[in-house]
């Protein structure tokens, strides 16, 4: 006998007219693009083993198998203690700052979009998935009661729980005029070596998070990290710079064009309260990067 539930080409075509959508919501549940195309591939194979003709609504159907496939991945990460996702650094968007303003510029209205992956890190499985699904995806809460095996008034507690969690750490964001010139300021301190500069600029807890071969290395307080400034003043020296996740950073190559590192500052009233610095080239291969400037530019 045939195989009757075997994809059609209609389909087919129907699932990639939803697989941006069902990328970008595991995307944001997630924080992972390889992990969201694994999750849409799974759900490619779910649907290839199901008679369509049993599914009334596909969009609906693909958005609860995306949803409870992501479920799954969360709540196993956090059942690792030995590889915790929080030890994790966000994926980065990465653009030359070239001059506009970013609220000008439709790629870094999506990259601050990214930044709010961060905040989300902090929230359970649970509130992460009715958050994303209803604030971010506008998916009901009876259908995300569904999804989470809770009553429809239980999906929207979980979500109004995220959701004061996520205004609790909101904070003016971005790389406007002010937080730029404060980047510059550190990052000329610290190509002189003027430490008590660098305090000035510095949050007293300001914490820098590095990404190296080795592993990721975090440095909490002003004293440490301007004590450890030198690597910003040479990324500076040899680099462009650029918005990371829309926040003002510097981008610098290596001289036969290979990325270097990716810096990235967050400043808060006018003090950078936070750097990320990626330098392990195994990350930066994966990172879509501008190219490095033709020599002379």
């Amino acid at each position: 006998m045939p195989d009757t539930t075997s994809p059609t080409d209609s389909d087919a075509e129907a699932f990639e007219s939803q697989r941006g959508r069902l990328l970008a919501v595991a995307h944001r549940v997630l924080g992972s693009h390889a992990d969201a195309e694994d999750v849409v591939q799974e759900a490619w194979l779910r649907l290839s083993r199901q008679d369509t003709a049993t599914i009334d609504n596909l969009a609906g159907w693909l958005t609860t198998v995306v949803a409870r496939i992501s479920l799954d991945l969360l709540r196993s990460r956090r059942a690792r203690p030995e590889a915790p996702y929080d030890d994790r650094l966000p994926e980065l968007v990465v653009v030359l700052d070239d001059g506009p303003a970013p609220e000008g510029d439709a790629v870094l209205a999506d990259s601050v979009g990214l930044a709010l992956l961060v905040v989300l890190d902090s929230l359970g499985p649970n509130e992460r998935l009715a958050f994303v699904l209803h604030d971010l995806f506008a998916v009901p809460f009876e259908d995300i009661g569904k999804i989470l095996g809770k009553s429809t008034a239980a999906a929207k507690m979980l979500a109004s729980r995220a959701r004061r969690k996520v205004r609790a750490t909101e904070r003016p964001a971005g790389a406007g005029p002010e937080q730029r010139e404060v980047v510059r300021a550190f990052l000329a301190a610290a190509r002189r070596g003027d430490f008590q500069e660098l305090l000035r600029v510095l949050d007293p807890e300001v914490r820098l998070t590095l990404d190296a071969p080795g592993g990721v290395v975090v440095t909490l307080g002003a004293t440490k990290v301007a004590a450890g400034a030198r690597f910003a003043g040479s990324a500076a020296t040899r680099g462009r710079p650029a918005f990371v996740n829309g926040l003002p950073g510097v981008i610098s190559w290596r001289e036969d064009g290979a990325p270097l590192s990716v810096v990235a500052f967050d400043v808060v009233d006018g003090r950078i309260t936070a750097i990320t610095v990626v330098v392990d080239p195994a990350k930066l291969a994966l990172l879509d990067l501008p190219a490095a400037p033709a020599a002379g530019q």
